[in-house]
């Protein structure tokens, strides 16, 4: 290939890249000579969540200490970006571009009194004192309890990252902490003073504009002489990626890898949607096909419907039935409903920053009685039951709360005994870490609710362990998405899931929130969802 540049960046590319795609990207060219130097923009890329982005950062900085020259250059930075940046050789800003690390986390709307204006009434039945998916529309704060989870999994998040920064870069720590706190990120550009003090603490090497940036990329790796413009030589991820190919490889034996990404919902998948009918067709189509030997299920998803969660759950044990192993891989985040299909797993690793747990049930059904009848409407008819016509334009009374909250609380207990059955342990030592609360990898570890700690790879080598394979081919299913996807999909879907947490902070997340629940107030559903393990991550 010459003295080539590779270029692996988000513009140009009309198709999502895959996170086991860049990482074999940067694994290639770590061995490979004709390629000196790589260049990344990661500015305008989107990341599933915080460990997606860690282990990429990850796999840079092996690139790095292999020897390769890598080259950031940006009209733009931010946390995400930033961290794949710090593990750069050198790191280049345009001069009037924007430079902010804004951390993780962020504030959610809570809209109790809007409601209590609007004369909706709200029923919380959701099952777990840390079930805090609605707690938006039925308190006017955070929690207690809320704080206390996110806390517990947001900031040692952050102090991983901060590390990985100031160690790609050489400061201290204290350095990244200062500048996300005193330097804030709004409009992304034109933040001269924010840029400068970067540079003043090594944070970034300095600016070029987009002329200088290429004449600075000729002088050091040549003219591309094949191109239309004056340019310096380079070849894309893509091209890179299309002059790999794939391996020819003979193994009889194949391991299924089966991504689960984004809400569960019933049917086809879609963006930001793990359809079950699609999911559970690809489970099918591994365990009926004699050459496979072992299934991993990679798993980045905060759950959904019950009867989407029993669906693939299904479909994986009666792969177990045949005799192959089941191995689950879980990603930045597998609660609630994504600890639900895990539960016929043989053995489940987590990333050290995944999120999990969230063992509860999530429903709060909207009625809007006082609404109707300040407005002047009545309702009236012929039923055959005693609850025959109802819906949420009617009240709740006592003898109906007590039925929903059996309902709610049976799919509880239902959740309980399955997590207990599968982890070996009694129903009260899962009920004692159930609750809804959610989980940093490493305590779910401590706690018995994984295995061990590890990525896909060691899933994928573990599944062929158990399945004593000495030989095997990877075939991989359904494909990863951006987070930015999965909450399109999200708002999409949000009849279906029109009570979980808001996941994006907005001027207009208020009113966002009250139309989800006024467009659901025909279908209120009972969900295994965690509202509160997507971290926002910018």
């Amino acid at each position: 290939m010459g003295n080539f540049l590779t270029s692996i960046t988000s513009n140009g590319l009309s198709n999502q890249i895959q996170t086991r795609d860049v990482i074999e990207i940067i694994q290639s060219v770590k061995v490979d000579d004709d390629i000196p130097a790589v260049l990344i923009d990661f500015s305008k890329t989107t990341f599933a969540g915080p460990t997606t982005a860690i282990n990429i950062a990850r796999e840079l900085k092996a690139l790095r200490d292999a020897g390769k020259r890598i080259i950031a250059f940006s009209d733009h930075i931010s946390t995400n970006s930033y961290l794949m940046a710090s593990q750069a050789s050198e790191i280049w800003v345009h001069p009037d571009g924007g430079a902010s690390i804004g951390g993780i986390g962020g504030m959610r709307p809570y809209q109790k009194e809007l409601f209590e204006n609007l004369k909706i009434n709200f029923h919380n039945y959701s099952e777990g004192d840390f079930k805090s998916a609605v707690e938006g529309n039925t308190r006017a704060d955070m929690s207690a309890n809320d704080r206390l989870q996110r806390e517990a999994f947001t900031l040692p998040i952050w102090e991983e990252m901060k590390a990985i920064m100031s160690d790609g870069r050489g400061i201290a720590p204290e350095e990244i902490q200062v500048f996300s706190d005193n330097f804030i990120g709004i409009f992304g550009d034109s933040e001269v003073t924010n840029i400068a003090y970067a540079i003043s603490k090594n944070i970034i090497d300095g600016t070029k504009s987009f002329p200088d940036f290429r004449q600075y990329m000729i002088e050091n790796f040549g003219t591309n002489e094949d191109a239309e413009t004056v340019t310096f030589k380079s070849i894309s991820f893509q091209e890179y990626a299309d002059q790999l190919g794939d391996e020819l490889i003979s193994e009889p034996d194949e391991i299924a890898v089966i991504t689960v990404e984004g809400t569960l919902m019933e049917g086809n998948s879609s963006q930001g949607v793990a359809g079950a009918d699609e999911i559970v067709r690809q489970i099918r189509s591994a365990h009926e096909n004699e050459d496979t030997k072992a299934i991993v299920l990679r798993v980045n998803s905060g759950g959904g419907s019950v009867i989407a969660s029993e669906m693939m759950r299904d479909e994986l044990l009666e792969a177990k039935r045949k005799g192959i192993g089941v191995v689950v891989s879980m990603g930045d985040y597998a609660a609630s409903g994504g600890v639900y299909i895990s539960t016929p797993a043989d053995f489940i690793f987590a990333e050290p920053t995944s999120i999990t747990g969230s063992i509860g049930v999530a429903i709060a059904v909207p009625t809007f009685e006082e609404l109707l009848d300040y407005v002047g409407i009545n309702f009236d008819g012929v039923v055959t039951s005693r609850y025959g016509g109802w819906d949420p334009t009617q009240p709740i009374d006592e003898d109906l709360d007590r039925i929903i909250d059996s309902s709610v609380s049976g799919v509880y207990e239902r959740f309980i005994q399955f997590v207990a059955d599968s982890r070996s342990q009694s129903d009260d030592e899962i009920r004692a870490i159930a609750g809804g609360r959610v989980w940093i990898g490493t305590t779910a570890e401590e706690l018995g609710l994984v295995d061990g700690i590890g990525g896909i790879n060691e899933a994928i080598a573990h599944a062929a362990e158990l399945s004593e394979l000495a030989g095997y081919r990877v075939e991989y299913y359904g494909q990863e998405t951006s987070l930015g996807m999965r909450l399109v999909g999200e708002l999409l879907t949000s009849a279906g899931v029109s009570i979980q947490e808001p996941k994006v902070s907005s001027a207009l997340e208020g009113m966002l929130k009250l139309y989800e629940a006024l467009i659901a107030i025909q279908t209120p559903q009972v969900l295994l969802a965690c509202g509160d393990c997507l971290v926002n991550f910018d």
